[in-house]
């Protein structure tokens, strides 16, 4: 069997990763093309693969129950949101909460 190429949805497991697999195929009745999508649990040996990388399995023996396909490479790594820490973007903040004067009191 030739390998495929699909996204990784889930890397919850060690040296594991799950991988759905879209193919789209042509109805005859309706003449639409449809898209089914396949998950496939694949290994992976050094943990590289992250949620949204777009990875190619090959084929391999069976390495455990549901496990028979291998990371081959990773062909787009995804890109992994990190929030900015609020002391780095904005670092004259707390001055400038301190340096603000207080309202004149009604004495």
């Amino acid at each position: 069997m030739k390998g495929v190429v699909g996204m990784v949805v889930s890397n919850k497991m060690q040296k594991s990763v799950v991988v759905a697999v879209d193919r789209l195929f042509h109805n005859k009745l309706y003449n639409r093309y449809v898209k089914r999508t396949s998950k496939f649990m694949a290994h992976d040996e050094h943990n590289l693969c992250n949620i949204g990388d777009r990875v190619r399995l090959d084929n391999s023996r069976p390495l455990s129950k549901r496990k028979h396909w291998v990371v081959a490479e990773i062909l787009k790594r995804a890109r992994i949101y990190t929030p900015p820490s609020p002391a780095a973007s904005n670092p004259s903040a707390p001055s400038a909460a301190k340096s603000s004067p207080s309202p004149p009191s009604s004495s």
